[in-house]
C-alpha cells in the first residue's frame, strides 16, 4: 500500500478515500456558485475602444449594459444571443459594474491563425488566453531580453491606483512634454488592460509610448511573465525615458492593514530597485474621502511602502497650503526612516491636469472634488522629470 504523507503531491483522478482527512473534497454538487450567469440577446452596441465593446443586451425583459472583449470572444452584433457574467452587474459593483460577455454560444469566433506564442494568461479560468511574451523564445525580443539584467537607472513611478496613470503623466509632460513613457500593467485589478478607456485615450493622444501586462495582466502591447521582465521590456524594447507601474482599473480593498491589492505597489519597489532603476513611490493622498484611513496619506501608502517594500524609493511630497498640507508632510514622516522624503512644488501643476486627454476620477471624484490626490500624483510625474537629468 502506498504510504501517503502531509507532503504527497495528489493527481487531479487520485480516489477520494486516499486523500488525507484535512484534504476531503465536498460531495459533488454541494459548492455553492460563485458566478451570476445570465443569457440574453444583443439590443444595441455602443462606444468601442482597443479591445473592447459596449452593448445594450436584453436579459429576460430587462436592458442592461454589458461589455465585450471581441479579441477574447468575438465581435458581437444586434440580435446575437450571448452568455453574460452578471456578477459585478447584480452586487452593484462601481469598477466593472456591468455584465461582462463570456461567449457568443451561437455564433462562435473562427479559431486564431497559426502563430507563435505560448503564455498562457488568466491560467486555469475558463477564459484562459494565449498571447505571445515578449520575454518568451518565440519573441522577436528574446535575445535582447535574455541578458537584460538594468533598468539604467530609468525612473520608475509607482502607484497603488490605476487612477494615478493619467496624473503621473500629467505632471510629467508638465516638465518633459517630449519624454517617452510606458505603463506597466500588474495584475491586481482587471486582468484584460482592454477594460482601461484610459489607456487607449493616452495611447491615442501621445502621452503613452506603448504598455506592457505582466503577471496574469493581459492585452497591453507587450505581454510579460513577471513585473521584472515587463520593466526591462518598458525600458529596451519600448525605449521607454520612464515608467509607470500600477495595478488595472478595480482596486480591491477590505478595511484591513494587509487586505488590499495596493500592497503590491510596495513589492514594485523592490523591483525596480533590483533591477537597477528609479523607484519613485507616489503617495495616494486624499482631502476628500469620507474613510479617515484614507485621508492624508492613506494607510495604503504607508503600508506598501514603509513595511512592503524593503529598497528605499523616492517619495515626493506635494507641497500644499495650509492645515491639510502639514497633514500630509507629517503622515509622510512615517516613512523617512527607509525612503527619501522629496518636497515637490505643484505650480502649475494643475492646469496640466486640466489639459489631460482623459476625464480625471479617482474614487469616483473628480479633479475638482479632490484636488490633492490628483496632485499628488502629479508631483510624482515631476520628481521623475527631475531625475532625466
Amino acid at each position: 500500500m502506498t504510504r501517503l504523507s502531509s507532503r504527497s503531491v495528489f493527481a487531479l483522478d487520485t480516489p477520494r478515500h486516499l486523500l488525507p482527512p484535512a484534504l476531503n473534497l465536498p460531495a459533488a454538487g454541494s459548492v455553492p456558485g460563485v458566478v451570476r450567469w445570465r443569457s440574453g440577446t444583443v439590443v444595441s452596441t455602443g462606444r468601442a475602444w482597443r479591445g473592447s465593446l459596449e452593448l445594450v443586451v436584453d436579459v429576460g425583459g430587462r436592458e442592461v449594459r454589458a461589455l465585450a472583449h471581441p479579441p477574447l470572444v468575438g465581435t458581437p452584433e444586434p440580435g446575437d444571443r450571448v452568455l453574460l457574467n452578471a456578477t459585478a452587474l447584480e452586487m452593484g459593483l462601481g469598477t466593472g459594474g456591468v455584465a461582462q460577455v463570456v461567449a457568443l454560444p451561437d455564433r462562435l469566433p473562427a479559431d486564431p491563425p497559426p502563430g507563435p506564442g505560448h503564455l498562457v494568461k488568466a491560467r486555469y479560468t475558463p477564459l484562459q488566453a494565449t498571447v505571445l511574451g515578449v520575454d518568451e523564445q518565440d519573441s522577436e525580443h528574446h535575445g535582447l531580453l535574455e541578458a537584460a539584467d538594468d533598468l539604467e537607472a530609468m525612473p520608475v513611478v509607482v502607484a497603488d491606483l490605476h487612477s494615478a496613470l493619467p496624473a503621473v503623466l500629467a505632471g510629467l509632460r508638465a516638465d518633459r512634454p517630449g519624454a517617452r513613457a510606458a505603463y506597466v500593467m500588474t495584475d491586481g485589478g482587471a486582468l484584460p488592460l482592454w477594460f482601461s478607456r484610459t489607456v487607449a485615450a493616452l495611447r491615442d493622444a501621445g502621452w503613452l509610448a506603448g504598455s506592457v501586462t505582466v503577471g496574469q495582466a493581459f492585452g497591453g502591447d507587450l505581454e510579460a511573465v513577471t513585473l521584472h521582465t515587463g520593466l526591462l521590456a518598458a525600458r529596451h524594447v519600448l525605449g521607454a525615458d520612464v515608467a509607470v507601474v500600477a495595478q488595472g482599473p478595480g482596486n480591491l480593498g477590505t478595511g484591513t492593514r494587509w487586505g488590499f491589492s495596493g500592497v503590491a505597489a510596495g513589492e514594485a519597489v523592490n523591483a525596480v530597485a533590483a533591477l537597477d532603476g528609479r523607484p519613485v513611490a507616489a503617495l495616494r493622498v486624499s482631502d476628500a474621502d469620507p474613510r479617515e484611513r484614507h485621508r492624508g496619506v492613506s494607510h495604503h501608502s504607508l503600508t506598501a511602502y514603509g513595511r512592503v517594500a524593503l529598497a528605499a524609493a523616492d517619495v515626493p511630497v506635494p507641497v500644499l497650503d495650509g492645515p491639510f498640507g502639514a497633514r500630509v508632510r507629517r503622515d509622510a514622516e512615517v516613512l523617512a526612516g527607509r525612503h527619501r522624503l522629496v518636497e515637490v512644488p505643484v505650480g502649475g501643476l494643475e492646469p496640466a491636469l486640466r489639459a489631460a486627454p482623459v476625464r480625471l476620477s479617482s474614487m469616483g471624484r473628480s479633479l475638482d472634488a479632490d484636488r490633492a490626490c490628483f496632485l499628488a500624483s502629479a508631483a510624482a510625474g515631476r520628481h521623475a522629470a527631475g531625475l532625466l537629468g
